[in-house]
């Protein structure tokens, strides 16, 4: 049963919250309201909080095909739709869904031990030590960079666009544009080279060059593994997520306002 016909029948509504004060607030009056379900048994699962959480709970739940209408009961809102009791069940059968595709990191560290983690919002590298990086960037097997000098590098999807990416001059991604965001971290050399867009299919192959001298960090959103000598990324093609937002929200005119703004 795909996630749109799920929303036809009357949900069934798990709430899971943030240990914020304005989120366990939250969670107590929806609660009362709409009652308990456990997450195993929900059609509709709403997270209460900020996108932080949102991130969290989107790993949580990255194995179940369940849509996610978060609430924004937190710091930054961005991921989240506004905060209201009534009407919930009928914001959810008229909710925009937007489907979201993670990334997926293949880490392998100085033993040749090769860890996997999953990203929504980036794969980042960054140095360990007071010396730049040296990194080697190759994508689709065609070395592309044979050699950047930085404090790291990142890959981004549209949604992670707006979180890391933009604090490093990366763009923002239109969410259906079906891109990927490569954004070095304060590069040294090639000093003026500024990143690329990459197909959301590509896979970026990063080399640590001298990474004894020049340890580097590998970061899958909250996943981070050290000393990694080689970092490979690729879509997660068996994994995919549905967000939900009231219309209203628009989540494609936030990015475009995003953008445009001082």
């Amino acid at each position: 049963m795909t996630a749109a016909s799920k929303r036809q029948e009357a949900p069934r509504i798990a709430f899971v919250a943030s240990d914020a004060e304005p989120a366990q607030q939250a969670l107590q009056e929806l609660r009362q309201h709409y009652g308990t379900i456990a997450t195993d048994d929900a059609t509709v699962i709403i997270p209460l909080g900020g996108d932080g959480f949102m991130l969290e709970t989107l790993h949580r739940f990255a194995g179940r095909d369940v849509p996610i209408f978060g609430m924004h009961r937190g710091s930054v809102g961005f991921l989240m739709n506004s905060y209201r009791v009534e009407g919930l069940v009928e914001r959810i059968a008229t909710a925009q869904p937007v489907e979201l595709h993670p990334l997926e990191m293949a880490a392998t560290d100085l033993a040749g031990i090769c860890q996997h983690a999953i990203a929504f919002n980036e794969v980042s590298l960054l140095r360990e030590s007071r010396q730049a990086a040296k990194l080697r960037v190759s994508v689709d097997d065609i070395v592309r960079l044979d050699e950047l000098m930085a404090d790291g590098i990142l890959l981004c999807t549209p949604v992670g666009s707006t979180a890391y990416n933009l604090s490093a001059h990366g763009p923002i991604i239109p969410l259906g544009a079906g891109i990927l965001g490569l954004t070095p971290i304060s590069a040294f050399r090639p000093r003026r080279w500024r990143g690329a867009l990459l197909p959301r299919h590509a896979k970026v192959e990063f080399t640590i060059l001298d990474p004894r001298k020049r340890p580097v960090a590998a970061a899958a959103d909250s996943v981070e593994i050290a000393n990694v000598a080689r970092v490979t990324v690729t879509e997660a093609a068996d994994i995919d997520l549905t967000l939900l937002f009231d219309p209203e929200h628009d989540l494609e005119e936030r990015i475009l306002k995003e953008q445009f703004d001082p």
